[in-house]
């Protein structure tokens, strides 16, 4: 069993920036957890911090529940995949991913064993007697990763493993990394700022935000269901819209002239009340609850789905929409918009908090 548990961590650097604030964390035996958000939140960090690479301001770390706090990286049986592969260019990819087993002082045999293995299962055998600069960036990767496999530790660590490649192999690595955490069920955290490696490959998501944790859950609970207003604009893409209204002295929602929606504890929450929609929740067939007019501005075509840009009669606030491929607009239509009431969310202004209708 490998299970990674932070307490309390703080991470003060030098200067005075506080990048980690008391973060608790849990990663599960066999999980691969992703950690997401945008630059400078913290996530790397985090990361490095689990390594050891980084040392604690405040907190500990615990791996199988032995306190790891003050070990040094390589006491902690923990294998990095970096951004920037790491290889050593003078090494054949032979010797990169067998140099960790080299320094364990394992023998020969089983070196040539493990490193056979690990070629074969991420399709790199033939590429054994080659440097790193006679490899693609895919070919480097999985190299990176075949070293880090080889080493058969507690926990994976992978930091923006996938940044540096094009977008089909990207995909590709992906998949493949998700075939072999699942075949090998070693404990994995993962940091990326790009959404969609983050809904495919997490069983859950740490969404972080200036060195806070938003919000834990599995990515569909957290799509459908984010407790902050931070979550809702980060999450998805093209992301939420986000419309400003007011509460009226009944306790109803209004937007505009259309919408009244009845709030619970209203009374605990400001004035300003935001009302939080997808793109694909909207309806422009009438046959949902309706919104009001709404004005196209502009569009893309993309494919099995188009994106409309405007903005309601009497709003200045920007907002997309997504309809079926075959329905094509043009600027300066007029739509009248409805959406699907049981997918609006709602959020305090003022503290950024989720609302229940």
């Amino acid at each position: 069993m490998s299970k990674v548990e932070l307490n309390q961590i703080v991470k003060t650097f030098p200067d005075g920036t506080t990048a980690l604030d008391q973060i608790n964390l849990k990663v599960k035996d066999r999980e691969l957890l992703v950690i997401l958000g945008p630059s400078g939140c913290g996530k790397s960090t985090l990361l490095r911090v689990v390594a050891g690479l980084e040392k604690t301001t405040h907190g500990r770390v615990f791996i199988n529940e032995e306190d790891v706090t003050e070990h040094e990286p390589g006491s902690r049986d923990i294998a990095m995949v970096f951004q920037n592969y790491a290889l050593y260019p003078h090494m054949t990819v032979y010797k990169n991913i067998a140099y960790g087993l080299k320094n364990r002082n394992i023998s020969r045999n089983e070196i040539a064993s493990r490193v056979k293995e690990v070629a074969e299962s991420l399709q790199i055998k033939d590429y054994l007697d080659r440097k790193p600069s006679q490899l693609s960036g895919g070919q480097r990767q999985r190299v990176a990763m075949g070293r880090a496999i080889a080493r058969n530790p507690k926990v994976f660590l992978f930091d923006e493993p996938l940044s540096n490649l094009d977008a089909k192999l990207r995909v590709q690595v992906r998949l493949e990394i998700s075939r072999l955490q699942s075949e090998l069920g070693v404990t994995s955290l993962y940091v990326t700022h790009d959404q969609v490696e983050a809904m495919t490959l997490g069983h859950r998501l740490v969404l972080m935000n200036e060195g806070r944790i938003e919000q834990i859950g599995e990515p569909l609970n957290i799509y459908e269901k984010p407790n902050t207003l931070f979550v809702a604009g980060f999450i998805g893409s093209p992301p939420m819209n986000l419309l400003p209204g007011e509460m009226n002295e009944k306790g109803e929602f209004t937007l505009g002239s259309v919408v009244k929606i009845q709030l619970k504890d209203y009374q605990n929450h400001s004035e300003k009340i935001i009302f939080g929609i997808r793109p694909e929740h909207f309806l422009t067939d009438g046959s949902g609850s309706m919104l009001g007019n709404f004005i196209v501005e502009n569009f893309e075509r993309q494919g099995a789905d188009n994106y409309l840009y405007g903005k309601m009669e009497g709003y200045s606030t920007q907002m997309t929409i997504r309809v079926k491929g075959d329905e094509t607009h043009s600027i300066g239509s007029v739509l009248k918009l409805s959406y699907e009431k049981n997918k609006v969310h709602f959020f305090d202004s003022e503290t950024g908090l989720r609302v229940n209708p």
